[in-house]
């Protein structure tokens, strides 16, 4: 089944600069595999060397963080929404 993919725009020149795309698979993991396949300059944003998600890549399942679910392992349905939101690190303002 596909799923709609809701892409930040920091990773947006990846998709051809597409807000959200479709990809294909029953779980997290499945997806994200897709959307690498057809996205290809994505895989070294989201992964790190080990294959595993980089930790500063967070993984929505409608508005559940996919960490408190079953991760990449977590089930996907028809009408489900994944979101992709890269952490925003902060530090001190210097005037």
């Amino acid at each position: 089944m596909a799923t709609k993919i809701l892409i930040p725009t920091p990773l947006r020149p990846f998709t051809d600069k597409q807000e959200a795309v479709e990809a294909t698979g029953a779980t997290i993991g499945e997806l994200l595999a897709d959307l690498t396949r057809k996205y290809g300059g994505l895989k070294a944003h989201l992964y790190n060397e080990q294959g595993k998600l980089r930790s500063f890549v967070n993984v929505y399942l409608n508005d559940e963080d996919i960490r408190y679910l079953q991760k990449e392992l977590t089930p996907v349905s028809a009408g489900d929404t994944i979101s992709i939101i890269p952490s925003v690190a902060g530090g001190d303002l210097i005037i």
